[in-house]
């Protein structure tokens, strides 16, 4: 198992399949001038079948999210899918997009063996989608949506990340949009993740105000810490259920006592934290043809290095050198 010193063990594997996205979230990448990742510092689809295999047989790992950048760009994301469901044990396998390429791909993606996915959508007014995004793609994200219920991919949870002075005033209307959507909707507090290293605590929206905002229409019941278990959302009961409500509060509510993750980028390495500084190589055993034995070792020595929390309340924190885009979120 990958246990750490404060004795969390990980069972949610997060694997980002590449550092490319088509979109430009503001707070998430630059317009222009991110240098990617070459083709051949990349993990080819089979090796990344082989860590996920390795972590699911050998290390305990049981629920496996993919994630970028943006992971329906990878052309082999169908194959990787299908190869992990056949698995045993079987894990978990959900996907976190924008959306865009979901209307083509939600079909063969349920059928390969996905269980549901998260999209990332900000604003239900097409105009603040382009400022924030810098791209037009607003349809073809709600199109995407549509298709994922659809399909089977159930339920479709909704991530958004509200910007002081371009949607902050939304928290309600996307609130009710995907209660009558039957999406799950869960509020992300901006997080220092971003290329241009342009995060600032003081003026972004807070768990505090999201709630706040929301009380205005709805009546919220918190749901407890029984049910929320390891999740990063703290959940609330909408006027009295059936729906839910979720913010993960990174920066103001950390979750780090509970957490059970482990990371794997694009290009091999093993991240015990998304606010972590270093990292330890896979990529290099893969190819030195070392064996499963001691790849799964590699992966335990890592975990056992995981610290106690994120160090966002020190004044000392300083953020990852590489982005979100290239860490996977």
């Amino acid at each position: 198992m990958l246990i750490d010193t404060y004795g969390r063990v990980a069972t949610d594997l997060r694997v980002s399949l590449t550092d490319k996205c088509n979109l430009r979230c503001t707070y998430c990448m630059p317009e222009e001038g991110l240098q990617w990742l070459g083709k051949q510092e990349l993990l080819s689809d089979d090796e990344i079948v082989r860590l996920i295999r390795i972590a699911v047989t050998d290390l305990g790992i049981t629920e496996v999210r993919f994630t970028g950048g943006e992971p329906l760009l990878r052309p082999g994301l169908v194959s990787i899918v299908e190869q992990c469901a056949a698995l045993e044990p079987r894990p978990k396998m959900s996907l976190t997009t924008n959306g865009i390429g979901l209307k083509r791909t939600a079909a063969a993606l349920k059928a390969a063996g996905l269980d549901r996915v998260n999209v990332s959508l900000d604003t239900l007014r097409p105009d603040v989608f382009k400022t924030l995004t810098r791209r037009d793609r607003h349809r073809d994200v709600l199109d995407g949506m549509a298709a994922a219920r659809t399909a089977g991919l159930t339920p479709v949870k909704v991530n958004a990340v509200l910007m002081p002075g371009l949607n902050d005033d939304e928290a309600p209307d996307l609130l009710a949009w995907a209660v009558e959507n039957e999406y799950e909707l869960r509020f992300i507090e901006q997080m220092p993740l971003d290329a241009q290293h342009g995060w600032k605590r003081d003026g972004m929206i807070t768990a505090g105000d999201i709630l706040e905002s929301l009380r205005t229409r709805f009546t919220l019941t918190e749901e407890g810490e029984r049910e929320r278990g390891s999740a990063p959302a703290e959940r609330w009961v909408v006027d009295g259920g059936p729906h839910r409500v979720g913010v993960i509060a990174s920066v103001t509510r950390p979750f780090c006592g509970a957490c059970d993750r482990t990371r794997l980028t694009a290009d091999g390495q093993v991240r015990t934290c998304l606010f972590a500084r270093e990292e330890s190589d896979l990529r290099a055993a893969l190819r030195s043809e070392a064996t499963d034995r001691e790849i799964a070792e590699l992966w335990k020595v890592a975990m056992w290095g995981k610290k106690a929390g994120s160090g966002l309340d020190d004044p000392t924190f300083l953020q990852p050198d590489r982005p979100m885009s290239a860490i996977g979120g």
